[in-house]
């Protein structure tokens, strides 16, 4: 059936109605059950706009942000060489193993005047013709010290130490490849850290001790010696300097092995180290005044190459690079690697 014009204005007058219904105050409002279309109906009658939507937080500036963020502790200040070599912090160990001296392998060292007779007057009496020694030989050094107590804050310490070197004639298959000379010194001193300083120059360690050094032979090829010495310790940087001083102590005629050894070793020694994008350069110096006998020794060390291992180059000239040398003069050079520069 075709809708007729009387049901098409019904039909436009039954959707029209609701809207023309909607109550208009605030009073026909309240008459409506539904809370939410009253509240509706009461937005509608008193004309309140729809709620906009919240705005967004605006996003923190930069300069908010880093100073919301939880800043990193502050990077530690670079190791004093003294302070680590020496473990002079508190909360280092109280027992710490250190190294002491360079520790080191050098695989061959050029002698410019091989000793071929240091036992001369002994072996001319006995008959025995003078050694022949190559001019090229191994040399190595093993050092370390251990503190046997220390105060709780570190100021005050006990230590022993031992140095080990060996010549070694490896390359001389003639004379079946001897050991030409090895010298022990062990030490037992004690250290002290003044907390001085001068500008950028700090004091960190002075020590006083006992010092033994022999060749571990007897009588006639012994050489030995024993002193009391005190070592200063300063540092600026990247650079440490040591001032050792020490006395002889005195033995009788009888027991004497080397009665002229400080003319040749003086009385005092200067060590510097001066460390450099990893490089390691040393140098010592020390000597008698009144004879005007001593030795100059100086030192490259790489940086690592194979976990600690540093290549190492070792010049040498003067007396006593060894104690069966002490009163030899000559000039040597080698090459090698090391575990520790002295440090």
């Amino acid at each position: 059936m075709r809708p007729t014009p009387l049901f098409a204005c019904a039909l436009l007058a039954a959707i029209a109605a609701p809207a023309a219904a909607q109550p208009t105050t605030a009073g026909e409002c309240h008459a409506i059950a539904d809370a939410t279309q009253r509240l509706a109906c009461y937005d509608r009658a008193t004309g309140r706009a729809e709620a906009a939507p919240a705005a967004r937080p605006a996003e923190p500036t930069a300069a908010l942000q880093a100073a919301a963020t939880p800043s990193a502790p502050p990077a530690a200040p670079p190791a004093s060489l003294l302070d680590e070599s020496w473990a002079l912090t508190p909360e280092s160990d109280r027992y710490a193993l250190k190294f002491y001296n360079s520790n080191y392998l050098l695989f061959g060292r050029y002698s410019s005047s091989v000793n071929n007779a240091p036992f001369s007057p002994v072996f001319d009496a006995a008959g025995i013709p003078d050694q022949q020694l190559n001019s090229t030989e191994a040399k190595f050094q093993i050092s370390g010290k251990l503190r046997l107590w220390a105060t709780d804050d570190r100021r005050w310490g006990l230590w022993a130490a031992y140095t080990q070197q060996s010549n070694w004639q490896v390359y001389n298959g003639d004379v079946s490849r001897p050991f030409r000379e090895t010298n022990y010194m062990p030490e037992l001193f004690a250290s002290y850290n003044p907390e001085l300083a001068w500008g950028d120059w700090r004091w960190p360690v002075v020590t006083l001790g006992l010092n033994h050094q022999s060749n571990g032979r007897s009588d006639p090829l012994s050489r030995s010696w024993n002193r009391v010495f005190a070592q200063f310790g300063v540092e600026n940087g990247n650079l440490a300097l040591y001032l050792k001083l020490w006395s002889r102590i005195s033995e009788s005629a009888e027991k004497d092995d080397n009665p002229d050894i400080t003319d040749y070793y003086g009385h005092g020694q200067i060590d510097a180290i001066y460390r450099w994008r990893g490089h390691s350069f040393t140098g010592s110096l020390r000597g008698n005044v009144g004879t005007g006998k001593g030795a100059v020794q100086a030192g490259w060390f790489s940086p690592p190459f194979l976990g600690t291992l540093r290549g190492y180059v070792q010049v040498f000239s003067g007396y006593g690079e060894s104690m069966i040398d002490y009163n030899w003069r000559q000039t040597t050079i080698g090459i090698g690697i090391a575990l520790s520069d002295g440090l």
